[in-house]
């Protein structure tokens, strides 16, 4: 069972919500370690000082920041507990804003929400309090040793939390959003409207997986088994010269594509649309 990232309560208000954060999604990936090249043994990165040239226990370890080229201030254990906010334990709502105010580009690491036993009621009327109103909750929590302004809001039946990106956390880019001296024919936004279309579809997250990491598992099982691998091929890209003709094209290329997965459907839901064509 999964361990709770963060325990505590939400406040908004009077009313106060015992709950507990799990992380709602973590990256997956194959971990490739470093080896020797020679002797194919594994290269780890021990604690050693040079100072004293031995390996140091981590009890003997302690946190510093760099003021100056090696001078360190010390932070020990007991200094971090005496600056650590109150939203250790508490995350005080301070503020509901319209989610259609914040981009997703905003959001960092998301978790779920989860009320303790008594909590449940109050947790139900914030979650449906936001859902009527269309609002996200912006609230302050510290976890591992940060304090994270955070974004609360309603994911299907229950609360999502993501950790917030700071404006000075927000990059630039050289020429983001630059658009002049851009023009754009009225034929080549329909066009390209039409390949929209021709490539829309209903979101399923099912469809979307790690292609590079399966490939690299394929790659791993054919090496312990003496095998080769046929390596993927880059489709051949020639460069947009015209971009009506290479609009026209990608529209026939999309308009096929889509009969075909229309055809290759199960009869089954032929069938089932059936009935609504005779009532009609």
């Amino acid at each position: 069972m999964a361990s709770p990232a963060w325990k505590g309560f939400i406040s908004f208000g009077l009313v106060s919500i015992p709950i507990r954060l799990y992380p709602a999604a973590r990256s997956s990936r194959i971990a490739l370690h470093q080896l020797h090249k020679k002797s194919k043994t594994r290269l780890r990165q021990p604690l050693f000082c040079p100072t004293c040239n031995r390996i140091v226990d981590r009890s003997e370890v302690v946190k510093g920041y760099e003021f100056e080229k090696g001078q360190y201030t010390i932070l020990t254990a007991e200094d971090i507990k005496q600056i650590t906010p109150a939203s250790a334990r508490t995350m005080e709502i301070l503020a509901f804003v319209n989610e259609s105010e914040i981009d997703p580009l905003y959001f960092e690491s998301s978790y779920f929400v989860v009320p303790e036993a008594e909590g449940r009621k109050a947790y139900q009327l914030l979650l449906k309090t936001m859902q009527d109103t269309k609002r996200v909750g912006i609230a302050k929590v510290t976890m591992h040793q940060r304090e994270h302004t955070v974004f609360l809001r309603p994911y299907r039946s229950g609360i999502a939390l993501h950790t917030m990106y700071f404006a000075n956390e927000i990059r630039q880019a050289p020429g983001f959003g630059e658009t002049e001296n851009v023009k754009i024919a009225p034929q080549e936004i329909k066009l390209a409207e039409q390949l929209v279309e021709n490539l829309s579809e209903h979101f399923d997250l099912s469809k979307y997986h790690d292609e590079f990491e399966e490939r690299l598992q394929a790659l791993l099982e054919a090496k312990q088994k003496g095998r080769e691998i046929t390596p993927v091929q880059a489709p051949a890209r020639a460069p947009v010269i015209d971009m009506m003709a290479a609009l026209k094209k990608s529209l026939e290329k999309s308009g096929a594509a889509r009969k075909g997965s229309a055809a290759a459907r199960p009869a089954s839901a032929h069938a089932r649309r059936e009935p609504r064509r005779a009532a009609s």
